[in-house]
């Protein structure tokens, strides 16, 4: 299953004509696709699906949904570097 997950922009820049990003989940950087996003900065939170910022969050929202994405054990599954869970 692929989910959505929360992670916080640390870097945004333009590669071939696209707003791309690198993101932090809890260690874990990778980098995404930020498109969809114009109005997002470093520092906001967004939902990265497929490699693409889809949604954009607040902090208290981001780590409400990491902490059922825990307590439902799918975390693993989506991200498998943290190997344990995001730390926040």
């Amino acid at each position: 299953m692929c989910l959505g997950i929360p992670g916080k922009v640390i870097e945004i820049y333009q590669a071939n004509d696209m707003k791309m990003g690198k993101v932090d989940f809890g260690g874990v950087i990778k980098e995404t696709c930020l498109e969809f996003l114009p109005d997002i900065q470093v520092g906001d939170y967004t939902i990265i699906h497929v490699g693409f910022g889809i949604s954009q969050l607040d902090e208290e929202e981001a780590q409400r949904t990491l902490e059922m994405l825990r307590e439902m054990e799918m975390l693993a599954d989506e991200l498998p570097e943290l190997d344990g869970g995001l730390q926040t």
